[in-house]
């Protein structure tokens, strides 16, 4: 009997709360009611049972602020290199010629004296207007064998090599940039030559190795005098970098020269074409003006 009338009270507590319900889905039935109603008598019957039978809610977890699409490759030692760089105790090959231009320095313009008194605030040689990008880098591993002769390993190492690939012998990796960081500054450079010592170190350039040279300190990249000065870097600073998509790429110096650049081409491309709207504009006006002083002429007599 005591029972029953605490189940009575108790379902006259819950009775608000039903019309509420009601009031807010006009569509619920009365069975959808009574069952309500139910459920809430055994709620307050054991408030345990309140707890467990709410969803669970997972919260979900933050991508890593680190993540990328290429990751870092941390603390490589790095040096600098220059377009027409001689031979030297720490560089055997001179850099008038590229991994991929036999032809380099005259390709690029001329000499890229490294000396920064020599260099304008736009990171390029002062005598000159450079005809590639002088954001430049160089990482040990090359794509290409000859110029008819893809490496086997390319197309399943380069993440990049179906979207690009032209042609066995032509490089996949060739003017592809790169991010390059030195404590909070991050500069954007070229893929534009191989090395340094070595060209085949495809573990550590697309990998997680570090680098198999053990030359320079074991260097594993190589920088141009605009990256260096951008960056403020010295002698025997290591260096992070990272491969970037185009889209990637944000403004900055890197993007204004060279026939080889992205951005200078397109900026080339768009400044041709409104020279040559211009120009069309300008012979336009002048046949207008040429028929009013005909006709005018015409009407005179």
């Amino acid at each position: 009997m005591v029972l029953k009338k605490l189940l009575c009270l108790l379902g006259m507590a819950t009775l608000p709360i039903l019309t509420q319900a009601q009031s807010l889905n006009p569509l619920a039935t009365s069975s959808e009611s009574a069952s309500l109603g139910a459920v809430s008598s055994r709620q307050m019957l054991n408030p345990t049972s309140a707890t467990q039978s709410l969803p669970r809610v997972l919260t979900p977890a933050l991508p890593k602020a680190s993540y990328a699409k290429y990751p870092w490759k941390m603390d490589i030692v790095t040096t600098v290199f220059w377009v027409g760089e001689g031979t030297s105790a720490n560089n055997m090959t001179p850099n008038d010629k590229s991994s991929w231009d036999t032809d380099w320095q005259r390709s690029f313009g001329g000499f890229d004296d490294p000396d920064s008194a020599k260099r304008g605030p736009d990171y390029r040689p002062l005598t000159f207007v450079p005809k590639l990008n002088p954001f430049y880098v160089a990482l040990p591993y090359n794509d290409v064998v000859n110029s008819t002769t893809t490496k086997d390993e390319a197309k399943t190492a380069i993440p990049w090599f179906k979207q690009v690939f032209k042609g066995h012998g032509k490089s996949v990796c060739r003017d592809h940039w790169i991010a390059v960081r030195l404590g909070d500054r991050i500069c954007y450079a070229q893929w534009s030559d191989c090395g340094p010592f070595v060209t085949d170190d495809v573990k550590y350039v697309f990998g997680d190795a570090r680098p198999v040279n053990s030359k320079n300190n074991g260097a594993g990249l190589d920088i141009s005098p605009a990256v260096r000065d951008y960056l403020g870097f010295k002698t025997s600073a290591n260096c992070d970098w990272r491969f970037v998509d185009v889209h990637e790429v944000p403004d900055g110096p890197w993007k204004v020269y060279g026939e080889n650049n992205h951005f200078a081409k397109t900026q080339t491309k768009e400044s041709a074409q409104k020279d040559l709207v211009a120009s069309r504009l300008e012979e336009l006006r002048r046949q207008r003006d040429q028929w009013f002083r005909n006709s005018g002429a015409q009407a005179a007599r």
